[in-house]
């Protein structure tokens, strides 16, 4: 069957009687059968997808469907999605099954979306690797031997590999946008507060951010026009109206564009990367934009801010596994501090125990003030430094990771260096601002180069059209 680059052309064809969604349907289950070494889905519901698309095309015959009629989308392991296995990519989960459905997702039910399986990812979304999972690391399909990247790795190469149209994941602090370069296709992180929280396990609260993959940037504006908006029962989620993101991507306009100096001359920076973001930058600058270099001396301190703030709102998140109310529970405990102990050290993988310690270390009393005061106060320096240059600034174009996908087991022992990996990502979380990932180019051994670019709150539509500007079918 053809493989279909934009939704678009699928509905066109769809209308005509061409194709159905059925076919749709049996072409990603035949390619997630095909590659199932990648080790993408942990579940595929076939059975219901195939039902659910049968239902549809008949809709389709009626005129009577909803926007993503026919869209083939896969879900992050960490978005309930009721009656259907989640885990997190955690043991910790073992046999748990939602009881209700994230709003993200019944909106893209609403509007007859076809929900193909869920995805692995690295535990409680916490990785850069997809190495953490205790369902064992997703490949990168382009080269078996290296990493997609974390946490939604699963959903990037799912794209990727076209075992569905769309993936639905989440961006902590990068989590989108890393795989989405590692593997080729695009990836967005909305404004924090754009999409409702509700029903997506939390890692950081303050910093979770339901995101978007596709290989088509019009896939994206349109299921984000589909997810956005108030929710009654996230009372983050903003009130903002949602702007018709589909109309405005087919709206160039000329933009002012900064990139910060430290970004593109950093010691850590691939020299291929640098290369491609030399060659987006005079793009842009050949088309008409403006592009000037900025300094931000800010940059140093992001990283370990976010990982301060990250980890302590993990200790407290993570609270709630105790084996008791649902989950993995610990076969012999002796008593209930034991059950406690047993059942959190035998549940939880490596990272996510070091990440809660971390958490809790920074939490304690002795040292509140000196590290998780400290850093929240750094952060709102930060986030204001950030939407003072997006004042003058349309946007801040960057790399969005410092190297190409890296080999498996090559940082797995060096946490510091893995956490190095998230060193120009994390700053959209941080100032909770939109940023987008975009395939610019390959290395010299084909691995594809990402760039990022961030917007100013609620300016997504920004960073669409700066996307489908530098990005070719």
């Amino acid at each position: 069957m053809k493989n279909y680059f934009s939704f678009s052309e699928i509905q066109s064809n769809l209308r005509t009687g061409k194709l159905s969604c059925v076919d749709r349907v049996q072409f990603h289950l035949s390619n997630i059968r095909e590659k199932s070494y990648l080790n993408v889905f942990l579940s595929v519901y076939e059975e219901e997808a195939l039902t659910r698309a049968a239902v549809i095309d008949k809709k389709i015959k009626n005129g009577s469907t909803g926007k993503l009629a026919g869209m083939v989308i896969g879900l992050k392991d960490v978005l309930c999605h009721k009656g259907h296995p989640l885990q997190a990519g955690s043991k910790i989960l073992h046999g748990f099954v939602s009881q209700f459905t994230a709003t993200a997702v019944q909106r893209l039910l609403d509007e007859d979306a076809i929900i193909i399986g869920r995805q692995n990812c690295d535990e409680f979304a916490m990785g850069s690797s997809n190495e953490n999972s205790a369902f064992g690391p997703v490949l990168n399909p382009i080269d078996h031997t290296r990493v997609p990247g974390g946490s939604s790795g699963g959903s990037a190469v799912a794209v990727a590999a076209d075992m569905c149209q769309v993936s639905i994941g989440s961006d902590t602090g990068g989590s989108v946008r890393q795989p989405a370069a590692f593997c080729g296709v695009i990836g967005l992180k909305p404004t924090y507060s754009r999409i409702s929280r509700f029903g997506l396990v939390a890692y950081g609260s303050s910093f979770d951010c339901i995101g978007v993959f596709s290989k088509n940037v019009e896939d994206i504006a349109l299921v984000l026009e589909v997810i956005a908006g108030a929710d009654e029962f996230d009372s983050t989620v903003s009130t903002k109206s949602v702007p018709n993101y589909s109309d405005e991507i087919m709206q160039p306009k000329k933009f002012n564009v900064a990139y910060i100096r430290d970004t593109t001359e950093s010691e850590a920076l691939q020299p291929e990367i640098k290369n491609s973001i030399q060659e987006a930058i005079a793009q842009l600058r050949s088309e008409g934009h403006t592009v000037e270099a900025i300094d931000f001396p800010l940059l140093a301190y992001i990283l370990p801010t976010y990982y301060i703030l990250a980890t302590a709102e993990a200790s407290a998140n993570l609270s709630r596994y105790d084996g008791v109310r649902y989950g993995y529970c610990s076969p012999e405990p002796k008593d209930l501090e034991s059950l406690y102990k047993k059942t959190r050290s035998e549940g939880f993988g490596k990272e996510v125990q070091r990440r809660i310690l971390l958490g809790t270390f920074v939490l304690s009393s002795n040292y509140y003030d000196a590290y998780y005061t400290k850093a929240q106060k750094v952060r709102r320096v930060i986030r204001e430094k950030t939407k003072a240059v997006l004042a003058e600034h349309d946007l801040v174009l960057m790399p969005t990771a410092p190297t190409t996908a890296f080999k498996l087991g090559e940082l797995t022992d060096n946490p510091l260096e893995m956490y190095l990996a998230d060193l120009f990502s994390v700053q959209a979380n941080v100032a909770g601002v939109p940023a987008i990932s975009f395939p610019y180019g390959k290395d010299k051994k084909g691995l594809p180069i990402g760039l990022q670019a961030i917007a100013d709150d609620f300016e997504e539509s920004k960073l669409l059209q700066l996307t489908k500007l530098l990005t070719k079918e």
